[in-house]
């Protein structure tokens, strides 16, 4: 801003006054042409930035092309020919072909099964873990019976008929939702269901699932280097594995799944889930 002297006449001030405030309004417009050409310049610099970037990321990729293909012409110069897939060259891999019959079920051992058989006719299948299981329960309500200070009345042994019929419950239980195990044998109007209770009675029922057993706990083995901490299922796993491999041939692709289930037992290798 000039310096007015005192000396100066009103009129002079006013012309200075003026004039000054005419070069403020010049200088506002230039100051706008020139950020309006700083922003042009700014937006071009940064776009061919932009594209010099993208054209070296191209150039580095073209190179690593060429670099790859050309890794593949000496290997194939070297092996006398193009490359195949396969396993790694040069490392301990020993992968056996898969041979196998014809897979699905074994006609020889399974005639009767079909395509349009029932669920029922695969569960024949494992009819030995059936016995091994009414074999079980009847020994642990023995040595239950023999611990008693008193003596109580003994209920029947369990049959295969029996069994069969539990798990055909057990199967059945799961399609419907209950809040306790006693109410599926409720006998209230908006409540009942007649099947269970036609089916087998609830004691019954209630004793078997008591009583469940997969081995004798008289041969518990002893707890050395070689302990199996499955032996109470360690008859199960075998009977199951033998029937797999007795009735039915797996084809070459298998799909494995598992499935978390709650528990709340005593066993050393359960695993805490927290969600």
């Amino acid at each position: 801003m000039p310096v007015l002297h005192r000396s100066i006449n009103k009129a002079d001030c006013c012309r200075c006054l003026l004039q000054w405030l005419g070069k403020i309004t010049l200088d506002e417009e230039a100051i706008s042409e020139i950020l309006v050409a700083d922003t042009d310049s700014e937006s071009c610099s940064e776009a061919s930035n932009f594209e010099n970037d993208f054209e070296e990321e191209e150039e580095e990729e073209g190179q690593q092309q060429q670099q790859a293909s050309a890794e593949i012409e000496i290997q194939a110069a070297t092996s006398g020919g193009l490359p195949t897939w396969g396993p790694p060259q040069g490392r301990n891999t020993n992968i056996h072909p898969f041979v196998s019959p014809v897979k699905g079920v074994k006609k020889s051992e399974a005639p009767h099964i079909n395509k349009d058989s029932s669920p029922l006719s695969m569960l024949m299948f494992f009819t030995e873990i059936f016995h091994l299981l009414v074999e079980q329960i009847n020994v642990y309500y023995q040595q239950h019976l023999d611990r008693q200070a008193r003596p109580i009345c003994r209920l029947p042994d369990i049959m295969l008929s029996d069994m069969m019929t539990f798990v055909a419950l057990a199967l059945q239980m799961g399609h419907e939702l209950k809040d306790t195990l006693h109410d599926f044998w409720l006998r209230l109007r908006q409540l009942h269901n007649p099947f269970y209770g036609k089916t087998m009675a609830r004691d019954r029922f209630l004793h078997i699932l008591h009583f469940l057993h997969f081995a004798d706990n008289s041969q518990r083995p002893d707890e050395d280097e070689e302990y199996d901490r499955l032996w109470k299922l360690r008859a199960v796993f075998d009977k199951l594995n033998e029937a797999y491999a007795k009735f039915c041939n797996p084809s070459e692709h298998l799909a494995v799944d598992e499935v978390i289930v709650k528990f709340k037992g005593r066993v050393i290798f359960r695993q805490y889930i927290p969600k």
